[in-house]
């Protein structure tokens, strides 16, 4: 049965989620959890209260209006920000969690899901995050625009999808900031019926609920895309989570397998597709982008040729200089100067 809290909606009061899914306490937040004592205490939990308060944690919990939704073996919450003042948000629980942005663009922040890189990319409209259960994610920001984003709440035990799928016993890989269409149009899809609040709708909402748990099982199982798709290099969303992701860790060792990863292709076929798309390796795209950035860097009169290469993550002045020269022809210095 879907059920939608209505009365405390756009409240801070807890919001009310499904036995079936009933988070540990947040309170070890900063610690994993231990497998078989979640089992156990999740058991206990869930024999004792439905009442609790919303699995992502955020604080302060007045900066958001939340509306929330539960049926069998999942659960929804809208939350939207109600002011820009800065926002932590924490989740660990034996649930998974699928973030569903439709609007978010921060001053500053970061991003952390276990098992991936910090992110500090700001306008991350339009993109999804997932966070496999038992894994830790933290998140805190300063709003440009108010955050509006849909939380979808996974239950591997109690979810009623296909046994075959073996949903329960699936391994899920994190993601952080990420694109899909088939997950996109589903949540929204779903997101509208919740909103819609009519017991009408009640069969349909639940049946896309485990529409999308479905493909969020296509998702984490799909199997890289094949050489004709390469032939015609990276798709449009593969190069802006690709570009992305490069502009949000400039300073920072990227590994080729974390760049595939996020547009779900093997390291030998993304190394590929990218030279195709870009005309040259990532590797190589990775320090041009750098460079390009210490060139508007140096711009700036206040900036030290050093301080500028340690921001850029070069862990020397030689090395730096070596770089630069080798991309522009001219030393940083040297450069500098022409813009005198």
């Amino acid at each position: 049965m879907l059920t939608i809290n209505t009365a405390s909606s756009y409240g801070t009061s807890p919001s009310r989620l499904p036995r079936a899914i009933v988070p540990l306490s947040i309170e070890r937040r900063g610690n994993l959890y231990d497998e078989r004592a979640d089992r156990n205490q999740a058991r206990q939990h869930r024999a004792a209260t439905d009442m609790v308060h919303p699995i992502v944690d955020i604080s302060p919990s007045d900066s958001v209006k939340r509306r929330t939704a539960t049926w069998p073996g999942m659960a929804a919450e809208i939350v939207e920000a109600t002011r820009r003042d800065r926002i932590e948000s924490r989740f660990c629980a034996p649930v998974h969690l699928l973030a569903v942005y439709e609007r978010g663009v921060r001053q500053e922040g970061g991003t952390i899901v276990e098992g991936l890189p910090k992110s500090t990319l700001r306008d991350f409209r339009r993109k999804l995050i997932f966070v496999p259960a038992g894994h830790e994610y933290y998140d805190w920001q300063k709003p440009r625009l108010l955050t509006r984003v849909v939380y979808f709440y996974f239950d591997p035990a109690g979810l009623a999808i296909s046994p075959e799928l073996g949903f329960a016993d699936m391994s899920f890989a994190p993601r952080l900031f990420f694109e899909d269409s088939g997950l996109w149009d589903t949540a929204l899809k779903l997101t509208s019926l919740i909103e819609g609040a009519g017991s009408d709708h009640r069969p349909y909402a639940e049946a896309l609920g485990v529409v999308l748990a479905h493909e969020l099982v296509r998702f984490n199982t799909g199997k890289p895309c094949v050489e004709p798709q390469v032939r015609g290099g990276l798709a449009a969303w593969q190069q802006r989570s690709v570009v992305a992701y490069i502009e949000d860790h400039l300073a920072e060792p990227i590994l080729l397998a974390t760049l595939a990863q996020l547009v779900r292709l093997s390291p030998h076929y993304f190394c590929r597709a990218f030279k195709q798309s870009f005309g040259m390796p990532p590797h190589r795209y990775h320090t041009h982008r750098r460079i390009e950035r210490a060139k508007s860097l140096l711009a700036a009169p206040a900036r030290s040729v050093t301080d500028i290469g340690f921001t850029l993550g070069f862990g020397n002045t030689s090395s730096f200089s070596a770089a630069f020269r080798k991309t522009t022809g001219l030393t940083p210095t040297a450069y500098h100067r022409t813009l005198s």
